[in-house]
This record gives C-alpha cells, structure tokens and sequence, in this order.
C-alpha cells in the first residue's frame, strides 16, 4: 500500500529565456490554492493527499501541468474550476477527469 493514497506533483518550473513554462500560468499559487483544499477537507497527510512541488516535467508546450500518482494521470488545467474538478472527481471520486486529462 501507498503511502499517500494519491501524490499531486505540480510543475511549478519558470524559465529564465522567456520559453514557455508552467511558472507564467501561475502555478505556484494554483498549487497552493489545491494543497489548500485539500487540507480544508481533511484529505491531507498519510493515507490520504500530498500536493507538492515539482520542478519542470518537461511538457512546457501543454502546460500548466500536474501529475497524479500512483497512476501516473497527468493533467492540464485553466483556473480553481478546473483544480476543484480534478479534486472532487479525482482525489475523491477516484475517476480520471478526462477534458483535462494529457496523454501519458
């Protein structure tokens, strides 16, 4: 058994060149925004969420970007409305939201 029942990785990468990256669409305060969340509703810690920081994931051109694990379900998303889903129907319904989901 996992230790988390899910891992939320959020690529947070800003590039020094200008290149597109996940940092322009403000992923650290999305990011922050979710690991909110989901400690507002008690799903944080062992056996529940984790929500960390990641540095590029290397799909820049599709971003922003996260990635949930163990299934390694990688996403794209907008705005809170987009997280909340990912959060209500994922981290808690444990089903794949798929108008956000990137191919593996």
């Amino acid at each position: 058994m996992s230790y988390y029942k899910y891992h939320v990785f959020f690529c947070t990468n800003s590039r020094d060149d200008g290149a597109q990256c996940c940092a322009q669409c403000d992923a650290l305060a999305q990011r922050t925004y979710l690991k909110r969340k989901t400690k507002e509703l008690g799903l944080a810690g062992p056996g529940g969420v984790r929500i960390n920081t990641a540095g590029c994931l290397d799909r820049c051109a599709e971003g922003p970007v996260l990635v949930v694990y163990p299934e390694a379900t990688w996403y794209t998303y907008i705005d809170h409305n987009d997280l909340d889903e990912i959060l209500t129907e994922h981290l808690i319904g444990d089903r794949v939201v798929e108008r956000l989901r990137l191919p593996g």
